[in-house]
């Protein structure tokens, strides 16, 4: 047997770390709802508790994209090595 990883467990590596980036995404998003929702009725507060997570929110997301899209890049060259592809 070789130490060299399998095609196969370089998709589950990638599958579990997209998994990851994006649930933790969803849980920032979900928690930052629950923040708004509690300050709504405050009323400066709420507008810059809002404004705020609008801007937190635009750039977690943007930076998820750009994560997952270094993983996809990454995951493609482990692909080429575990495969032999050279481009």
């Amino acid at each position: 047997m070789s130490d060299e990883p399998s095609y196969r467990d370089v998709q589950s590596a990638v599958r579990v770390e997209k998994f990851r980036i994006w649930f933790a995404w969803f849980s920032g998003g979900f928690i930052m709802l629950g923040i708004t929702l509690a300050c709504q009725d405050i009323a400066v507060v709420s507008v810059i508790t809002q404004t705020l997570l609008v801007v937190l929110g635009i750039a977690f997301s943007f930076i998820t994209v750009k994560m997952t899209n270094q993983l996809n890049r990454r995951a493609a060259e482990a692909r080429r090595q575990v495969l032999g592809d050279d481009m």
